[in-house]
């Protein structure tokens, strides 16, 4: 369905979920934090993005592209934080929150008036959630970085099979923001909201997403710290040792991913592709080259969809590499329900991502994206007990938007 076509079922917000009636206030504009609150408004978190009063002094940070579901049933508040008054506005805020997220660097948050210890004098039992890609101490902690940078550092790239030129890959995904960070800083505010119930006391987390790398690469870490051993690309099944687990091209040029690790598995997939000479040699070294090569050879001979439609119930872990194009249309996914209809102010109806993880409510009617040029400052501040008079004086100071 193209964009601007506003023909169909009526819009609404996402469905009530577990977490509905849990507000969060969100400082985060991109990375790993503000895919910690997307999950969380995903499961019925009332979240508050808190941006700042936009100047004429520079442009504020937006995603590129209007399809982005990182906003959705969201609302936003405008504050200047640097101003008394803003700041002012954003403790009555969060006096009344659950949960408040922020990403600046380490020390930045109490130096604006907003780290943990002046929102806990206003609300004991907030939890409040730091992250950043190295935590809050330690020598790195002051380090800026992006999500290529917590995967190297946390030995992900370094197990990765390498480039041509010997270097390693680019993922292709924001694995450290969206799995590393955003996850696990969503999963430890869970986690300690259901502490609260049963104590009535707040949290402070300190989320590191290269830390959260580590726990990504716990088998590999674990390995060297048990035996010594410094596991790189081609040390087990994992990382290219074994034909068993690899990518095959097909006569399409399209891929093949294989999987084959149990050995059950393997003897399935020799016989498939005529190869029972290998299947009593899974993890012998010495014809791995061999075996990959006779793997290659046959996958060669036919086009990816025809080998799925022999292979896919066949027991052989053998999945077809899928662009972004093709996972959108792929049966499984649309089976599942994953892709929802989002209506926008200005561009009109499209497909996105929805709510998708176990647990979350799946929406019945196409969502409703926010409006980029309405906040909701002015309700917000006025159910957390500021009077109108109050809000139109910070308006025309400039400390509210």
């Amino acid at each position: 369905m193209s964009a601007k076509t506003h023909t169909g079922p009526t819009t609404g917000p996402p469905p009530a979920g577990p977490l509905a009636g849990v507000t969060v206030l969100d400082l985060a504009s991109v990375g790993p934090a503000a895919r910690c609150t997307r999950l969380l408004a995903d499961y019925g978190a009332d979240v508050v993005k808190v941006g700042p009063v936009p100047s004429d002094s520079g442009v504020q940070i937006e995603p590129a592209f209007f399809a982005y579901s990182g906003h959705r049933g969201m609302s936003r508040v405008l504050l200047d934080l640097k101003d008394p008054a803003g700041l002012e506005a954003f403790l009555t805020l969060a006096a009344r929150a659950d949960v408040v997220v922020e990403s600046f660097r380490p020390g930045v948050a109490d130096r604006l008036g907003i780290g943990y210890e002046a929102v806990r004098a206003a609300n004991p039992a907030v939890v409040y959630c730091s992250t950043s890609g190295y935590g809050q101490t330690g020598p790195h902690a002051g380090w800026a970085g992006h999500d290529v940078d917590y995967l190297g550092v946390g030995g992900f790239l370094a197990t990765s099979g390498p480039r041509s030129d010997g270097g390693p890959p680019l993922p292709g995904a924001t694995v450290a923001d969206a799995a590393a960070g955003g996850m696990q800083a969503a999963l430890a505010i869970t986690a300690a909201l259901t502490g609260r119930q049963k104590t009535g006391e707040g949290a402070y987390l300190d989320v590191s997403v290269a830390d959260g790398v580590l726990w990504l690469m716990s088998l590999t870490i674990d390995e060297h710290l048990a035996t010594g051993t410094d596991p790189g690309p081609g040390h087990d099944i994992l990382t290219g040792r074994y034909a068993c687990y690899d990518a095959y091209r097909a006569a399409d040029g399209r891929w093949l991913a294989v999987g084959a690790i149990e050995h059950k598995f393997f003897a399935n997939l020799c016989r498939a592709l005529g190869c029972d000479r290998w299947i009593d040699h899974q993890l012998d070294d010495a014809v791995q080259d061999r075996i990959r090569a006779d793997f290659a050879e046959v996958f060669a001979t036919r086009r990816r969809d025809d080998w799925m439609a022999e292979l896919s119930g066949t027991d052989t872990c053998v999945a077809p590499v899928l662009t972004a194009a093709e996972v959108a249309s792929d049966e499984q996914f649309v089976h599942r329900g994953v892709v929802i209809e989002a209506v926008h102010p200005t561009e009109g109806r499209f497909r996105q991502l929805g709510p998708l993880l176990a647990g979350m409510a799946r929406p019945i009617a196409p969502i409703a994206l926010p409006d980029p040029s309405v906040t909701d400052t002015d309700r917000r501040l006025v159910a957390a007990g500021v009077d109108s008079a109050t809000i139109d004086g910070w308006r025309s100071a400039g400390a509210v938007a």
